[in-house]
């Protein structure tokens, strides 16, 4: 789907549901958005707001975090 959409076209319709269902597929399969705006030509923003109307719960930065540090046994 994502390779028929020329970039900077408006997805409307249809069209945005089923790219919103694939991104939404993907991105659970474990892809990252960065990687998801790259496939199909789109913002990072972009692929952020479809998969947030999708109701995708997003995961986070992940990396080094400021928490108490973890006990070794």
């Amino acid at each position: 789907m994502a390779e028929t959409l020329k970039k900077g076209s408006r997805v409307t319709g249809a069209a945005r549901d089923k790219l919103a269902a694939d991104l939404k597929k993907k991105y659970d399969a474990g892809a990252s958005i960065r990687a998801l705006a790259e496939e199909t030509g789109r913002s990072y923003g972009f692929v952020h707001r479809m998969l947030s109307e999708s109701g995708v719960t997003l995961r986070g930065r992940g990396g080094a975090t400021r928490g108490k540090k973890a006990q070794t046994a």
